[in-house]
């Protein structure tokens, strides 16, 4: 196992000099959720940096992320250690492609998942999180709405609300969709006794197979007020440690292969403590984007 005392004590004094809180994703790094000030989901990191009084955000995740605690932050400097961490799910899906969607479908209310870019927030009605996702549609009422980009996310809340025609886009996570009901088979034989918990990013055929179908916060409460000892877990490898944290005497399974995204692991600790050092990686919004896109955002918050 590699050392990372010296680097992490380097960030932590850093941090402290410059004014700066870390924000580490649920799937980043095991030694970067350890230093980080605050590990969760993209939002709650967001809503994070816009209540925190440091004038830095050190925002260990992705872009859109990155994008989002600007936006909810508009004062404060946020700073992306791995400018070229992106997401694909989010990259398939523009401003000026939804627009045009939304042509197609005129008066149908546009709902958004928050892993998209500033500009796509910025053309939506609300946007929602796996978490809130079919609570939020519920309380739109309407009888129809665009879901973007995740297919799969929107195919659990038509699946959970089936008065709502639900339109999809095509749009996916690549690490999630790799899923297949196969390596499910495989695991539940495996550990027969062991609960499944999947992310709704999965395919359709893959959450029909889990015990609970939940976000990563909630995976994180559900294995803390569980009484079941094991779990299975389909979502991306990060969360393990977060897991063995929040339920230090559970055991948690990765399904064979490992479920990895690529891009949530290119930020390294070198890259964090640079980033606060230098002041690298500083993510913008324009005003005009950023007060579209907080509508949609705190729309969502309302409902709750």
């Amino acid at each position: 196992m590699t050392d990372f005392t010296a680097l992490s004590a380097e960030i932590r004094e850093l941090a402290a000099e410059r004014g700066a809180v870390v924000l580490a994703h649920n799937y980043q790094r095991a030694e970067v959720q350890d230093v980080a000030d605050f590990v969760g989901d993209s939002l709650g990191l967001s809503r994070r940096a816009a209540a925190t009084s440091a004038t830095t955000i050190v925002f260990a995740g992705v872009h859109f992320m990155a994008e989002t605690a600007k936006i909810l932050a508009p004062e404060k400097r946020v700073l992306l250690p791995e400018p070229n961490a992106g997401c694909p799910m989010a990259d398939m899906v523009t401003g000026e492609a939804l627009v045009a969607w939304k042509e197609r479908h005129p008066g149908v209310p546009v709902v958004t998942y928050v892993n998209s870019s500033a500009e796509v927030k910025a053309e939506s009605d609300v946007c929602v999180t796996s978490a809130n996702a079919v609570a939020v549609v519920q309380a739109l009422g309407a009888s129809r709405i665009l879901f973007a980009p995740d297919k799969n996310l929107g195919s659990w809340v038509a699946r959970a609300l089936p008065d709502v025609e639900v339109v999809l886009w095509d749009g996916w996570c690549p690490t999630h969709e790799d899923v297949i009901p196969e390596q499910l088979l495989a695991a539940r034989a495996e550990h027969p006794d062991a609960l499944i918990m999947a992310h709704p990013e999965c395919r359709p055929e893959v959450v029909d197979l889990a015990d609970a179908v939940l976000s990563t916060s909630q995976m994180l409460a559900y294995a803390a007020e569980s009484p079941a000892d094991e779990y299975v877990v389909v979502t991306e490898s990060g969360l393990i440690h977060g897991l063995h944290r929040a339920a230090p005497r559970k055991r948690f399974f990765e399904l064979s292969p490992r479920i990895l995204c690529p891009n949530m692991k290119v930020t390294t600790l070198q890259k964090v403590r640079d980033a606060l050092a230098s002041s690298t990686g500083e993510v913008t919004v324009s005003d005009d984007i950023r007060v579209r896109a907080i509508a949609a955002v705190e729309r969502m918050i309302s409902i709750g």
